[in-house]
């Protein structure tokens, strides 16, 4: 698994045969190396591996049997500065050693000075933003060597100063860097409830030739005084609603690689891949027929 990266560091490894895969947690370290399930990729958020020992240990051995994607949280795209070279550097250490098949972050921000917030804030949807974006995406590939994957966010705020949709924003931001899309059908869900959007005019208004990977979570429904909030926890299974909406998206995307995330009240692997399993389902009855077709 070990190559030079100054001598290929452009050489990605193919996406996965199998599409649906799960994410990684350290719950499961010993039980995916146990019971190698019939899954097709794993992700990690590659800030849990910087620090190396046994995190790292156990990263190593589900890749040999599994195709990675690397997905980060701590980038801060959106901020008005650049990405930190730091965590690039911590962050391409990983990319050398595993050689996932792809990298992505979201368009979001999270830190600012010196300032490390533990999540993801949404950013207004204006040129000024856009091109803050753009140069720090631009950036990050550069030094990575490679296209990087952006996730459309969850976000319980809209901006009045908004200048354009969610969707034409991200599809922009693919367009000037040439970088990809990581669609989250979830996120799309929860921005249709929380902001009154149409959440099939999102899927059939993103720019489908740059999609590469697909996100499913559970969310939760959050009562306030004024109404109610649906909230990304990724803490319980996809709704059936949003496997509807994923439907709609494979049928227009295809057999996109899909991912499950589970980030609290983690359950037993079975679960996880019971999810999975769903997933591949809908890619085969659908994604591959509406692919086949074109």
């Amino acid at each position: 698994m070990m190559r030079d990266p100054e001598k290929d560091r452009n050489k990605i490894p193919a996406a996965p045969l199998r599409p649906a895969g799960i994410g990684l947690r350290g719950k499961h370290y010993e039980d995916i190396l146990e019971q190698n399930p019939h899954i097709g990729f794993i992700e990690v958020h590659p800030e849990n591996y910087f620090g190396g020992g046994r995190h790292r240990h156990y990263l190593g051995k589900a890749r040999e049997l599994y195709p990675l994607s690397l997905h980060a949280v701590g980038l801060s795209l959106g901020s008005d500065q650049p990405v930190d070279r730091d965590h690039l550097k911590k962050f391409r250490e990983l990319i050398d050693i595993y050689e996932p098949f792809q990298i992505s972050d979201h368009v979001s921000w999270s830190a600012s000075g010196n300032a490390h917030l533990h999540d993801l804030l949404p950013l207004p949807y204006t040129a000024e933003t856009l091109g803050r974006l753009c140069d720090n995406i631009e950036r990050t590939q550069e030094f990575f060597g490679r296209k990087i994957l952006i996730e459309n966010p969850s976000s319980y705020i809209a901006y009045a100063i908004d200048e354009m949709s969610e969707w034409e924003f991200i599809n922009e931001a693919a367009r000037r860097t040439g970088c990809h899309i990581l669609l989250d059908v979830n996120n799309i869900y929860v921005q249709s409830f929380n902001h009154g959007i149409d959440a099939r005019q999102y899927i059939d208004g993103i720019n489908a030739a740059k999609v590469r990977e697909i996100h499913l979570a559970g969310h939760t429904e959050r009562e306030f005084d004024d109404g109610k909030l649906l909230v990304d926890t990724h803490n319980r299974p996809v709704r059936p609603e949003v496997w509807d909406l994923y439907g709609y998206a494979v049928a227009r995307l295809g057999p996109v690689p899909t991912l499950i995330e589970w980030d609290g009240d983690i359950p037993d692997l079975s679960v996880l891949v019971g999810e999975s399993d769903r997933a591949q389902e809908i890619i085969d009855k659908v994604g591959t027929a509406a692919h086949a077709a074109e």
